[in-house]
This record gives C-alpha cells, sequence and structure tokens, in this order.
C-alpha cells in the first residue's frame, strides 16, 4: 500500500481528526484536564458530630500524697549500760509493752539491794528515836529531864522520819533503773531492724536502738492549692459527722476503693508554694498501706455545672488537649481544653467548650480531618453510660 499517498488524500485526514476527538473525549471522561493534567480534588470527608451534654456533676480535686504513720517512735534506752539480749526480729509487728531489749541489769539490781538496806536501817532508827522520844514526854511531865532535852528528842525523831522518806525515795528510782533495764515498745505497730547488737554499750537517753510506726490507722498528708483552699471556705465541701470524706488509691490501683476523712488542716499557707497542708485518716487493718508510699487522693468539693464528651473526641497537640469541632461553614476548628474527671463513661470539660459547639465525635481517625479542612457532618447525640 502506498502510504505517501494514502496521508496524502482528503479521507485520511477526516479519519486523523476522528481520532483525535475520542482520545480528548476519554481524557475528559477521566477527570484529567487537557491543559496541566491535575487530578481533580477528593471529596470532602464525612464525621460524626454532636453537642456537648450539659450537666451538673460532683466536682472532685485530686491531689498527690504520701502516707505517714500516725505515731512514729525512736526507741532509745534510759539508762547506760550493755545489751544483754535482743528480744524481736526486724521487721516484726509488735504490742505495746512487748519486751525488745535487755540491758545488763547486775548494777542496777546492786543499787536496789543498797537502796532496800539502807531504807531498813533508817526503819530501825526511826522506831528507835520514836520511843525516846514517848519515854520522854512520861519523863518531862516529872521533872526527870529538861524541856531543852525534849526538844532534842523530837528533832532527833523528826529527822530520822524525813532521812527514812528519802532513803524509800531512793529506791523507787533504783527500782524504777532496774525496770529501765527491760527497753519495752511504748506503741503497737511495726519494728525497724535493731540498730545495735548484743554486747554494744549504750548511753542513756542517746544510742538509738530502734525505730517503730503505728499502722493502723494511718495518715496520708497532701497539699491543698489556694484556690481549692479557698473554694472550700467559701462553697463548703460535702461533710460526714463534720468531717470531709477522702478516697485514696495506690500508684497501681485504678479505683478509689480506700475512703478516709479529712481530719486536720494546718493553720497557715505556705507563703513559697501557695499551698496548705492537709491530712487525711484511714483504716488499714491488714497493714498493706506502708508509711512512705505515695498515693492519689480525691475530695469532693461540691456541685460542678460541666460539658461532658467522649474521651474518644479528644486529641493531643504536644503537652495541650485539643477538641475538634465544625463551624457552620463546615470547617474543622481545633479547641485547646482543660479535662476533668470521668463522670458516667465521659469526660469532664472544665474550660474551652461552649454548649453549641459541634464536636466531632467520630471520624478523626481520617487523615483528611484536620484544622482548616471541609467535612461532610452528621449529627448525633451523645449518651451518657449508667452508673
Amino acid at each position: 500500500m502506498d502510504w505517501t499517498r494514502l496521508r496524502a488524500s482528503p479521507r485520511f485526514a477526516w479519519l486523523s481528526l476522528g481520532l483525535l476527538a475520542l482520545i480528548a473525549a476519554a481524557v475528559a471522561r477521566h477527570g484529567v484536564s487537557a491543559q496541566d493534567g491535575a487530578p481533580a480534588a477528593p471529596p470532602a470527608p464525612s464525621v460524626t458530630v454532636a453537642h456537648p451534654l450539659a450537666e451538673v456533676v460532683p466536682r472532685w480535686d485530686e491531689y498527690t500524697g504520701r502516707f505517714v504513720p500516725v505515731q512514729h517512735v525512736e526507741v532509745r534506752p534510759r539508762v547506760s549500760g550493755a545489751v544483754e539480749k535482743i528480744h524481736f526480729t526486724d521487721g516484726q509487728i509488735v504490742k505495746a509493752g512487748d519486751l525488745l531489749f535487755t540491758i545488763d541489769q547486775r548494777p542496777y539490781q546492786i543499787a536496789v539491794d543498797s537502796a532496800r538496806a539502807e531504807v531498813a536501817r533508817m526503819q530501825a532508827q526511826t522506831a528507835m528515836l520514836s520511843k525516846d522520844l514517848a519515854r520522854g514526854e512520861t519523863l518531862v511531865s516529872g521533872g526527870t529531864i529538861t524541856k531543852r532535852d525534849m526538844d532534842q528528842r523530837r528533832g532527833g525523831s523528826d529527822s530520822a522520819r524525813a532521812q527514812l522518806l528519802g532513803a524509800e525515795a531512793s529506791l523507787r528510782n533504783a527500782e524504777l533503773n532496774l525496770e529501765w533495764t527491760q527497753v519495752r515498745a511504748p506503741i503497737a505497730g511495726r519494728v525497724s531492724d535493731r540498730r545495735i547488737d548484743v554486747g554494744n554499750l549504750v548511753q542513756a537517753g542517746t544510742t538509738l536502738l530502734t525505730t517503730i510506726v503505728s499502722l493502723d490507722p494511718i495518715h496520708f498528708e497532701f497539699d491543698v492549692s489556694e484556690s481549692d483552699f479557698l473554694h472550700y471556705s467559701r462553697s463548703g465541701a460535702p461533710r460526714q459527722k463534720g468531717k470531709t470524706p477522702a478516697y485514696v488509691r495506690l500508684s497501681d490501683e485504678t479505683d478509689w476503693k480506700r475512703m478516709g476523712m479529712v481530719d486536720f488542716l494546718d493553720n497557715q499557707l505556705n507563703a513559697r508554694s501557695g499551698t496548705i497542708r492537709a491530712r487525711a485518716v484511714l483504716d488499714n487493718k491488714d497493714f498493706f498501706l506502708t508509711p512512705g508510699a505515695f498515693g492519689r487522693v480525691r475530695v469532693n468539693g461540691g456541685d460542678l455545672a460541666a460539658l461532658l464528651i467522649p474521651d474518644a473526641a479528644i486529641a493531643s497537640d504536644q503537652t495541650n488537649k485539643v477538641v475538634m469541632t465544625v463551624s457552620p461553614d463546615n470547617k474543622v476548628i481545633p479547641k485547646p481544653v482543660s479535662l476533668g474527671p470521668l463522670h458516667k463513661g465521659l469526660r469532664v470539660i472544665l474550660s474551652g467548650l461552649d454548649p453549641k459547639d459541634q464536636v466531632i465525635t467520630a471520624g478523626l481517625a481520617n487523615p483528611m480531618v484536620r484544622p482548616g479542612a471541609t467535612v461532610v457532618p452528621t449529627e448525633s447525640v451523645i449518651v451518657p453510660l449508667a452508673n
């Protein structure tokens, strides 16, 4: 076939124009511009929106604190001497009055015996002088002895009675020192480890033998901010029998099952930290709570008008919490919010939202749903969970 003559013919020209028209129609159907070749814009993403749920919820203020013992005693000897025996195991639970240490009793037993002998001697001397005084009263009436002799006998008898009282006091002191050679637990609780061993010399009132902390009940101390303190002072928190309930949990716990009562508030605010020290008391029958452990406490500060939204509607922007809302022209607008506790399965929003805001509750996983983007909202209603 002679292609040169075919291309030159008018029929070939009409066939070429038809083919170009078909290609242009196909390109138009597939959304490609004949000029720049750019694809058409994707459709706006769909999201679910709802108004925040407005409710009156209890205000719970949370603080970090530490467990401290109600009583903490440093056990020191009241007399000096060598330790003869230790009667407890390190970390043992003891009762008040349990024997902990025994100090060498021999020198103190000798002091008791000596004091008893002195008392016996003074008793004999007092008895003899009392008899002399009685005989003198008979003789002075007959003129056998003078009144001056009688006064001397009376003075000697009185002096002997006074010396007897002193000897009896010395005996009681010696007996007390002998009793103190047995060092006993002053309170009930858990004893620490021994700080000395058998054979060590201890000094009265100086040497630390061990420590004891009480365990039941136990205190939980925490600091309350000045703003919260003013809120409690003005509004008044709910009280039971004149005390404010407090709920405590440990660092590995999620529920607030431990209930106590705030029984102490300090008499002044700390000028440096702007806080005031508070204390709650809790039962600790099983001795599980240990002094020194950290925990969280929450206190009911009354009722609070708040907005509730699902946790899934809350996003993070570095250190801030953000809620995505939809404007009247269907634009995504982020709003920083301040979060509160959970209530009926929903998160309490303390500030940052308005009851009229349209909050995106579903669809945030779509990467196209970002600030400034246009979305297609579908309205829904936030339903709280039952308590």
